[in-house]
This record gives structure tokens, C-alpha cells and sequence, in this order.
């Protein structure tokens, strides 16, 4: 073969060649503009805001166990604190696989409707490693397991709140039945509807940056009614029933303030001025309401208490928790000044009015703490009080509307809470016998003691 003939054969096989590939490189020329265009337009998560939720989680999860456990622990009686340390444990463990089971979804699952998440991310359906959640800035997000584990922990912290309110007289089986039950129709549909961007309360612009009504009015309430249903403790008003150890209430208290931190400041969702703010306020509000407390102690018993500073420590916490992010911090003071007042006359004037026994106060202190501030969001995030709402920032409608947003609250977790305390009466009764009391819960429901001699 010639050299002029094997040239021709190379040129035609060249062109042929060129023909065959040119519809493959004019596709290949379409679509990489398309999948640079598509691969820069995906979210990604901030590496900082992610490490500030991660340590944010942690802390609310720190605020559980030990702090609650310990803080309420030592508002019993000696025979009775190993049975407050298990109720939280089992709560917080069991509330952890309910929320990855269905509670995610019922409260964020992605539904339009108003009072409910849906069935959507059941089981965490369609939560992987690289799907993101949005955060309050435009264009920063985080991953979306992590901001299911932040909102775990609250849904795990919040049902536990509730047991101090008849703490020392219930059976461990109502605890975690009435629990299970309480998160499933009440705090999993008031998240949704506060929290979500679907949500009727979300909708009607009432603020609750940390969860004022969906975890202190909501455990408050339920508490109070928990407190009347169950009945008060077998010699209430005659026995000697003071806290055996304030010392751990004091270190569960603590521990509270500082994993408070994670829960105000992480409720930003991204290491912003927003999260600061929130942790300035968390600082002040609670020590203006434990100088308050303690004043008021000094002026009415003559003497301020050690069981008094904890409970304006934690009245000062709860106030702050729905205004933490949009009050300014002299604001955040005026807050922590006036709930220790007003919570200090529920506790030691109106439980002794009507005669209901709520062992930790719940309702006395987280109740009418969130209460406070959750009003108290409406009127200090004006701009000219410090507050970081807009210029046309108008008191009085906010406060009618956060004052709706509390009045919902209270009426759906007063409502559905009665009917489930009733539920579990009749299934396994809701307290334990009058022997099993006086014996202590630590010995008749878990066959242990917190101490021995």
C-alpha cells in the first residue's frame, strides 16, 4: 500500500471518527456549564456554624443529664432522689428514638398544615449526610442530622421538666407512658407550630426564639395539672418535706445555667452576632433575677436562701429563653428584675392558697416564668427599648399576638394533658400506694438507694 493511499485511509477514518463524536462533545460541552452551575448552587454546610452546633447540642444534652437530674434530685427527699435520677435518664433515652422514630417529622417533617409536620421524615426518611438545614442568614446552613439532634435534645429536656411537679408520689410506669404520650399530641404539634415555618404560631409572628411556650408555659402547665391529678404527697402540710441536699441542687442548677447556653445561643443556629446577643442576655437576665429573688427573700423572711437564689437562677433562665435573641441586654435585666417577684408570689402565696402540691415548682417557676417571657418579648424587642425588631416595631400588636401565641399554648396543652393524665390513670394508674410512698420510691420502684448508711 502507498504511503498517498494509507494517508487517504488515516484522513477518512479521521473524519468519520470526528462525525461519530461530534454530537457526544457538543453534549459534553452542554451539560458541564450545567453540572458547575449545579454543583456551586448546592448548599454547603459552614464548617464554623456546624462546630458551634455541634458543642450547642451537647450542652442543652449537658442540661439533662446531669443538670436537671441533679437539680431536681436535690429537691427531694433522700429516699426518693435516685428515682428522679432514673425518670430522667429513661425519659431522655426514650424521647431520643422517639424523635428519630416519627417525632422529626411530626414537628418538621415538611407538611403545609398548620398544626402538624407529617409523616414525611418518619424513620429520617430522607435525612442523609449531605441533605442541609437553613439557618436564619441567607445562604448559611448546617447539616441536617445536626439540626435534628439539637432539636432532640429539647424534645428530650422538656418532658423530663415536668416530673418535678409530682415528684415522690407517682409509679415509674406513668411517668414514662404519660411522657411518651404528652410529647406525641402536645409538644411535638406546639413545636410545629411555633418552630416551623408552616406553623400557625410561626405564621401569626409571634416570637419565641428558645422555647418560652414550647417548653416552659408547655411543661409548666402540664406540670400544674399533673400536680393536682396525681394529688398531693402522702403527709403534705405536716411531715417535714424540705430538699435533703441543696448542695447538689445548687450543682444541678449550675449545670442548667451553663448548658443554657447551648440552648439560647444555639437556637441562632450559626455562630453570628445573634448567637452573642443571646449569650449576653442569658449572663444578665439570670443574675439580675437572683439578686431579685434574694432581695425579696430579705424583705419578706428576713433572710435570703440558698433555695432561693437556685430558683431566681432558673426564673431568670426561663425568662430570658424566648427574648434571647431579639432583646437588648437592659432589657434582658428589666426581664430577670420582674420574674423573680411574680415568681416568688406564686410559690410561696398562691401553691399555699389553693393547697396544690407542684414538689419543684414547676409551674411556679417555668410556668409563670415563660409566661413573662413570652409578654415580655413583645414589648422589649422594640428598637427604642434595645430590642433588634424593626423600626416600625408596634408593642401593642406583638404583645396581643405573643399573648394569642401563650393563650394557645395553654389551652392545647391544658386540654390534651388532662385527657392523657385520665388515659394512663386507667391504664396504670398514676400513683403509687401509700406504703410504696412512705417506704420511698428509690427501695419500692427500683429496688436501690440513692444512699447508704
Amino acid at each position: 500500500m502507498s504511503s498517498h493511499t494509507l494517508s487517504s485511509m488515516v484522513a477518512r477514518l479521521g473524519t468519520a471518527a470526528a462525525v461519530l463524536l461530534a454530537p457526544v462533545v457538543v453534549f459534553a460541552q452542554e451539560v458541564a456549564p450545567a453540572a458547575v452551575e449545579a454543583a456551586s448552587a448546592a448548599p454547603v454546610p459552614d464548617k464554623a456554624d456546624t462546630a458551634f452546633m455541634f458543642l450547642s447540642t451537647l450542652l442543652v444534652f449537658f442540661m439533662l443529664i446531669p443538670g436537671l437530674a441533679l437539680f431536681y434530685g436535690g429537691l427531694v427527699r433522700t429516699k426518693n432522689m435516685l428515682s428522679v435520677l432514673m425518670q430522667c435518664t429513661v425519659i431522655g433515652a426514650m424521647m431520643m428514638i422517639v424523635w428519630v422514630a416519627y417525632g422529626y417529622s411530626f414537628a418538621f417533617g415538611g407538611s403545609t398544615n398548620p398544626y402538624f409536620g407529617g409523616f414525611a421524615k418518619t424513620f429520617l426518611a430522607g435525612v442523609s449526610v449531605d441533605s442541609t438545614a437553613a439557618t436564619f442568614s441567607e445562604g448559611v446552613v448546617i447539616p441536617e442530622y445536626l439540626f435534628m439532634l439539637f432539636q432532640m435534645t429539647f424534645a428530650a429536656l422538656t418532658p423530663a421538666l415536668i416530673i418535678g411537679a409530682f415528684a415522690e408520689r407517682i409509679k415509674f410506669s406513668a411517668v414514662i407512658l404519660f411522657t411518651l404520650l404528652w410529647a406525641t399530641f402536645v409538644y411535638f404539634p406546639i413545636a410545629h407550630m411555633v418552630w416551623d415555618g408552616n406553623g400557625l404560631i410561626f405564621n401569626m409572628g409571634a416570637l419565641d426564639f428558645a422555647g418560652g411556650t414550647v417548653v416552659h408555659i408547655n411543661a409548666g402547665v402540664a406540670g400544674l395539672i399533673g400536680a393536682v391529678m396525681v394529688g398531693k404527697r402522702t403527709g403534705f402540710g405536716k411531715d417535714m418535706m424540705a430538699p435533703h441536699s441543696m448542695t447538689l441542687t445548687l450543682v444541678g442548677a449550675a449545670m442548667l445555667w451553663f448548658g443554657w447556653f447551648g440552648f439560647n445561643a444555639g437556637s441562632n443556629l450559626e455562630a453570628s452576632g445573634g448567637a452573642v446577643l443571646a449569650t449576653v442576655n442569658t449572663f444578665v437576665a439570670t443574675a439580675a433575677a437572683i439578686l431579685a429573688w434574694s432581695l425579696v427573700e430579705s424583705f419578706t423572711r428576713g433572710k435570703a436562701s440558698l433555695l432561693g437564689a437556685a430558683s431566681g437562677m432558673i426564673a431568670g433562665l426561663v425568662v430570658i429563653t424566648p427574648a434571647a435573641g431579639s432583646v437588648g441586654p437592659m432589657g434582658a435585666i428589666v426581664l430577670g428584675l420582674l420574674v423573680s417577684p411574680v415568681c416568688y408570689f406564686f410559690v410561696a402565696v398562691v401553691k399555699n392558697k389553693f393547697a396544690y402540691d407542684d414538689t419543684a415548682d414547676v409551674f411556679g417557676v417555668h410556668g409563670v416564668g415563660g409566661f413573662i417571657g413570652a409578654l415580655g418579648t413583645g414589648i422589649f424587642t422594640a428598637p427604642w427599648l434595645g430590642g433588634t425588631g424593626a423600626e416600625d416595631f408596634f408593642i401593642a400588636s406583638q404583645f396581643m399576638t405573643q399573648l394569642t401565641a401563650v393563650a394557645i399554648t395553654i389551652v392545647w396543652c391544658g386540654v390534651v394533658s388532662t385527657i392523657l393524665y385520665k388515659v394512663v390513670d386507667a391504664i396504670v394508674g398514676l400513683r403509687v400506694t401509700v406504703e410504696s410512698e412512705r417506704e420511698g420510691l428509690d427501695l419500692s420502684s427500683h429496688g436501690e438507694a440513692a444512699y447508704h448508711a
